[in-house]
Formats: C-alpha cells, sequence, structure tokens
C-alpha cells in the first residue's frame, strides 16, 4: 500500500523539549491529585478548588498529547496553536495558586492531630504541585513568540496577559461576592461594572483567537482589539481611583481594618484584595497596550 499522507505519528509531540514538557505536565499532575486522593486529603472550597485544578489540567493536557501525537487536532475547528498557547498559560496561572493554596492550607510540620502519614503525604503532593507549576511555565517560555517570528497571537505577549487580565478578574470577582458591600454606593458598582465589562470583552477576545474566526468578523479584528485595550486602560484608571476613595476614605469606609472585625468574613479585607487586583490588572492592561502596537495577528495558526 502506498502511504500519501505522511507519517501517521507524530512522534515530536513527545520528543520536542515542548513534547517533554507536557509528558512532565501529565506525570505530575497525576502524581499530585492521586497523593491527594490516597492519603493527603482535602476539605471545604480551598481543597476542591486544588483537585479541580490538578484534574482538570491533567485531562486537558492528555487531549492535547493526543491530539498532536495522532494529529486529530487538524480535525478540529479552532486555531490549535492559539488553544495550546492560551490554555498553558491558564494552566500556569491555575497550578500556581493550587501550589500556594494547598500547603497554605493543609500542610503542617507536626503529626498531631492528622498522624505523620497523611502529613508526610500532603508535603509530598506540595511538592509535585510546584513542579507542576514549573513544567507549565517552563512550556510557556518553549512556545511564546520570539521577535520577528510568525505565531498565533495567544502566544505573544499581549495574548498571554489577555489570560492572566481574565484571571485576576476572576481573583477580583471572588472578593467582590464575599461581603464586599460594593452595592452600598453607585461609585463602587460603577467599579464592578468596569470589572464585568473588561472581564467579557476579554473573554471574547480570547475565544474569536482560540476558535480562529478573527477573519470571519465584518470589522478589523486587530485595531478594534487596540482600541478596546485603550479604553479598558481608561475604564481602570477609574476604577483604581473611585474604588480606594469610596472604601478607604473616613469619608466612606475606613482607612484601617476594624479591630472586631472577624478574619475571613471582614468586607475590609475583601475591599484591599479588589484594590490590589484593580491596580495589577491595569498595570496589565498597559502593558498590554504597549505591546500591542509590536504584533500582527496571524488567525489561521
Amino acid at each position: 500500500m502506498e502511504s500519501t499522507g505522511g507519517p501517521y505519528l507524530n512522534t515530536a509531540a513527545v520528543t520536542s523539549p515542548v513534547g517533554i514538557a507536557r509528558l512532565l505536565q501529565m506525570t505530575f499532575g497525576c502524581t499530585t491529585f492521586s497523593l491527594v486522593a490516597h492519603q493527603g486529603g482535602f476539605s471545604a472550597a480551598y481543597g476542591t478548588f486544588c483537585m479541580f485544578v490538578w484534574t482538570f489540567c491533567f485531562a486537558i493536557t492528555v487531549f492535547i498529547i493526543t491530539c498532536e501525537f495522532t494529529h486529530l487536532h487538524s480535525c478540529l475547528t479552532i486555531s490549535w496553536g492559539n488553544f495550546t498557547a492560551a490554555f498553558a498559560m491558564l494552566a500556569t496561572l491555575m497550578s500556581v495558586t493550587a501550589a500556594v493554596i494547598y500547603p497554605l492550607y493543609f500542610v503542617q510540620l507536626g503529626c498531631y492531630p492528622i498522624g505523620c502519614e497523611v502529613r508526610d503525604f500532603r508535603i509530598a503532593a506540595s511538592v509535585f504541585a510546584g513542579l507542576l507549576f514549573v513544567v507549565y511555565a517552563a512550556e510557556v517560555f518553549l512556545t511564546r513568540a520570539k521577535p520577528g517570528q510568525v505565531t498565533s497571537y495567544m502566544a505573544t505577549v499581549s495574548g498571554l496577559l489577555k489570560i492572566v487580565q481574565a484571571f485576576v478578574a476572576c481573583i477580583i470577582f471572588g472578593a467582590l461576592v464575599n461581603d464586599s458591600q460594593y452595592s452600598k454606593y453607585v461609585a463602587t458598582q460603577w467599579c464592578v461594572a468596569v470589572y464585568s465589562f473588561c472581564f467579557v470583552v476579554t473573554v471574547v477576545v480570547v475565544a474569536f483567537s482560540v476558535t480562529g474566526k478573527t477573519a470571519l468578523l465584518w470589522f478589523p479584528f486587530e485595531r478594534s482589539v487596540v482600541v478596546y485595550t485603550f479604553g479598558a486602560v481608561l475604564l481602570y484608571m477609574s476604577a483604581a481611583v473611585i474604588w480606594p476613595v469610596f472604601c478607604f476614605d473616613s469619608k466612606y469606609g475606613s482607612p484601617r481594618r476594624p479591630s472586631l472585625c472577624a478574619k475571613g468574613k471582614c468586607p475590609w479585607d475583601s475591599q484591599l484584595v479588589i484594590a490590589i487586583f484593580t491596580y495589577v490588572n491595569l498595570l496589565l492592561y498597559v502593558m498590554d497596550l504597549a505591546y500591542s502596537q509590536r504584533i500582527r495577528f496571524v488567525s489561521h495558526l
């Protein structure tokens, strides 16, 4: 039988530096959630989040390796380069969050009251969780756009920043719902509208890039994204001024943490988290705007 389409299996998917990084991701991810499920244990929302991160990232990584090894990704109606770059950045952020949360809430030096065996399993799981973050960050480093290189938009600094912006917005939303009292003033409600609008548009930009549908739009997608990023900078600048004033000025809120405020259930703590990450996202959008002047979109990769 004569072959006309080349080899059926893509060995480079598991032998290249990126392929090796993905194999390590699969190995470390499986090891981490296995240690936790077998003996380490988890509880409450924090532990459930960590288990979700490790199992979700493991499943998607297996899917990516399988598709690239068998060339099945060519049958998918998405921009594969944008999808893998976006997932690698998202997995990096999620894995580093889990790598911090799990030992913070579940690891202790002493054996009492959980027992030495459970403690050792939790320490081992924390180590592998840290290694998992490292290999996901390694993939981002290996696949990022190089100067002068034609590559997928999500592999550029601007594309990667879109993922970080959306992730930071999720942190802000988490703090908002944790008794932040944002509905107390119209001004703080405006800030919530800013966070929501920018998050939705950023997710839409990522979705269009990953699905490879940017060329089908009736308006210039590249120019529209740059204009939106400039608008997001202005919106976040307004929130960066308004939120601290209406939360920490003595006329509207409290400049210091109330002494009787319960730990973990204090509106002032949530307001502080929101203020910090508002400035973080403002910086990210400014960086995005600066880098967006130096790139060109490639929708078909």
